[in-house]
């Protein structure tokens, strides 16, 4: 029995598609990967860390981009739309669009069920290959519980995690202080196991 190869796309092609798509999908090894929708903490969330890094950054030379900026990991050929991004310093784009981020210093990803092994497994291997990256966040969205990865150099991330709503997070890589209590404004967890 034969079996008719897959057809993989090219970067362009996937381009000019999700260009003109009404839902966002991710890209990697010619393959497009559907999106699904975030949930009510997850986008209480993301919203409450853009306003706070929005906030903070709003006289300096960085930008913060909800999850509508599309980042390419360019060693990978991974397309991917992280929750949060920041760009600092000259933000660097693949072409004239600029729709699809090239040098983020700062990613966070607010975990789900469905997204959670993926995000801090291969999806941050892949993130890790960004020489701009110096911070990556995990932010769980059913309890308090954030976890933090600063660069210390190409090789290591020195991982740092916060449980308590009275925590406050040090970005360094952009020099701001993250109060844990405001990433979670507005977000129920009475369900907390």
């Amino acid at each position: 029995m034969s079996s008719v190869p897959k057809s993989r796309l090219t970067e362009a092609e996937y381009l000019a598609i999700e260009r003109l798509a009404e839902h966002k999908s991710e890209f990697y090894r010619g393959e497009m990967f559907a999106m699904t929708g975030a949930s009510r903490p997850q986008n209480l969330i993301t919203l409450n860390l853009a306003s706070e890094l929005r906030a903070a950054l709003r006289h300096r030379e960085c930008e913060v981009y909800p999850s509508d900026m599309r980042v390419k990991v360019s060693s990978c050929g991974l397309y991917t739309y992280p929750d949060v991004s920041v760009a600092c310093q000259q933000p660097q784009f693949e072409d004239g669009e600029f729709d699809t981020l090239l040098n983020p210093v700062l990613i966070a990803e607010v975990l789900s069920k469905s997204t959670e092994a993926y995000d801090r497994g291969a999806k941050f291997e892949m993130y890790r290959q960004l020489t701009s990256l110096q911070t990556f966040l995990l932010i769980s969205q059913d309890r308090i519980h954030v976890e933090l990865f600063q660069r210390h150099s190409s090789e290591n991330w020195l991982l740092t995690e916060f449980s308590d709503a009275s925590n406050v997070i040090s970005l360094d890589s952009i020099n701001v202080q993250l109060a844990i209590a405001d990433l979670y404004l507005k977000v129920d967890l009475s369900d907390e196991d």
